[in-house]
């Protein structure tokens, strides 16, 4: 499965350290919070922790405080790691961004940062529910649709190889018309509600950023897991089939698109040499 990368929240709002304290301790917060960020810009965690939590401690009142402390400690995780430390850590910070819900229980940079640190965790159950909490506060949030939609291919996926490989058989993306029935149908019991719930989720991206070119991707292989359902329906079988090329060639199609548009946004940079 695809690792989602975690959102910079320093680097998109370090410029909003210009905030309005008074007095010495706010003044020393304000202080800590700029060597904070410099360090975390320097890719210093730890001292850009430290310094974090000597601002929390001076003014613990200040929720962006607590918000840049969490996300210093997120960005020490390392996707996939199965040790007791790097387990520690990530719950460090999920700890530290709940208290930042706690002021305020919307606020979407902390709700996607605790989704985002479940799924570097390989707890997809947990990340789905955070995404769909990031939804019921942005719900145009199409990078958490998209995720849900991926976490469910990544469930779908896991179960069609399982029961694929109990009768000496690979997933062909074709539907595996060889699958027999029964095995087929045990599957379609694991599967269906992540294929639907998936697709519903990929769709919800799609129409909040219709360029949106990796969920485009996660449809074509959704519904070659939708395929894998037919038990022996030929015609749904090459239904689905016929929609996942659509929206692989769909999906081709939009990325070259998309990088002709951000090529073009280019053009306007000029290096000029002297003479």
């Amino acid at each position: 499965m695809n690792r989602i990368a975690r959102i910079p929240v320093l680097a998109a709002v370090a410029a909003a350290l210009l905030v309005n304290l008074s007095g010495c301790k706010q003044l020393e917060a304000r202080d800590q919070l700029n060597k904070g960020v410099d360090a975390y810009k320097a890719a210093q965690y730890e001292a850009a922790i430290n310094h974090f939590q000597r601002a929390v401690h001076l003014d613990p009142n200040y929720p962006m405080t607590r918000l840049y402390l969490a996300t210093a400690y997120a960005m020490q995780v390392v996707p996939d790691l199965k040790t007791p430390q790097n387990e520690k850590i990530a719950q460090t910070a999920i700890d530290e961004f709940n208290k930042v819900l706690e002021k305020n229980p919307n606020d979407v940079t902390a709700l996607q940062q605790i989704a985002s640190l479940y799924y570097d965790l390989d707890q997809f159950e947990k990340s789905k529910e955070w995404n769909q909490k990031v939804l019921a506060a942005d719900p145009k949030n199409a990078q958490a649709a998209y995720t849900i939609g991926v976490i469910d291919w990544g469930e779908a996926y896991k179960n069609s190889v399982a029961a694929l490989k109990s009768v000496n058989l690979t997933d062909n993306g074709q539907g595996n018309a060889k699958m027999p029935k029964k095995v087929c149908e045990s599957l379609k019991q694991q599967n269906q509600q992540f294929v639907q719930d998936g697709i519903t989720y990929l769709h919800k991206a799609l129409d909040i950023n219709p360029n949106y070119d990796d969920a485009m991707s996660y449809m074509n292989l959704m519904y070659r897991q939708k395929a894998n359902l037919a038990c022996g329906d030929e015609a749904e079988r090459k239904a689905d089939v016929q929609k996942a090329d659509s929206w692989a060639a769909k999906q081709l199609a939009t990325r070259r698109a998309n990088e002709l548009k951000q090529n073009k946004g280019n053009e306007g940079i000029v290096i000029q040499s002297g003479h």
